[in-house]
């Protein structure tokens, strides 16, 4: 498999999205990170409305030098703004803080709101969408009934399904759902926010010498998944893009994919099981 840091996936709005992105949850320091990241050859940047950092990686764009149609920048709404004028309200407000004229995706970020808030929101977005201000719609920590809700609604489905994702927590009913159904999954926690002490994944790293981390990400991008490692630290940031000079045998992917708990091996919130 044939990947470079350059790799794409073209996702069915007829976009093109990197294949590694760039976390910034809770970092405080996102201008300097977000630049350090164009640095070290990244072009997709991961961030949210409640991140409160959209207009540090707006800054970190133009400071770059790089043309904005070079870079992929994600942004989400979460469920305490759901609803279809909140959220369309809210499209135009990231577009403010970040300086843009389009945002590359928007995802709901959760599906707490319910039934008919997530449907408003989704609705929301696909006409911000129609309207040129946003180019590809998806979700984030849908589960499979939250997918299905859309499609029986008689809507578009979503290109992207952002999940928690790694070797200890797989989410294989979601995954494959969503490659049924021509969604592609962005993986976040797939470094284990540096929970990388299980022998399996130690072992790999030392045969190969590399990080875990670096394992990990590997892994994710081989599984085809679009990983969305995130630091604060320079050095951190570059060594989870140096992935593109070794790769995962057979035998260690499978080791890997045997690590799975399902739902008892998330790290984080969660959250695709929302009523």
């Amino acid at each position: 498999m044939s990947l470079t840091i350059k790799s794409s996936v073209r996702l069915t709005s007829g976009y093109a999205m990197p294949l590694l992105g760039f976390g910034v949850y809770q970092n405080y320091i996102t201008r300097p990170s977000v630049l350090t990241a164009f640095e070290a050859g990244y072009r997709h940047i991961d961030s949210a409305q409640a991140y409160k950092n959209e207009a540090a990686v707006g800054e970190a764009v133009r400071e770059s030098g790089l043309e904005r149609g070079d870079v992929f920048i994600t942004t989400k709404c979460v469920s305490r703004t759901h609803g279809y004028d909140s959220t369309f309200k809210g499209v135009d407000e990231s577009l403010s803080r970040f300086g843009f004229d389009y945002i590359d995706l928007f995802l709901i970020h959760d599906p707490f709101s319910g039934t008919e808030l997530r449907l408003d929101t989704y609705r929301a977005l696909l006409d911000a969408q129609k309207a040129g201000k946003i180019r590809t719609v998806g979700v984030s920590n849908y589960g499979v009934k939250h997918l299905e809700e859309i499609k029986n609604a008689g809507l578009p489905m979503p290109a992207v399904n952002q999940i928690e994702l790694h070797p200890l927590c797989q989410q294989r009913p979601i995954v494959d759902y969503c490659r049924a159904h021509e969604i592609v999954v962005q993986a976040y926690c797939p470094i284990l926010r540096g929970q990388m002490g299980h022998p399996v994944i130690q072992g790999i790293a030392n045969k190969h010498e590399r990080d875990p981390a670096q394992v990990l990400i590997r892994w994710s991008l081989q599984k085809g998944f679009v990983p969305l490692p995130k630091s604060a630290t320079s050095s951190r940031i570059k060594s989870n893009a140096n992935v593109y000079e070794f790769s995962l045998g057979s035998e260690e992917v499978m080791l890997l994919d045997n690590l799975d708990l399902g739902e008892a091996g998330a790290i984080s919130w969660n959250p695709i099981d929302a009523p």
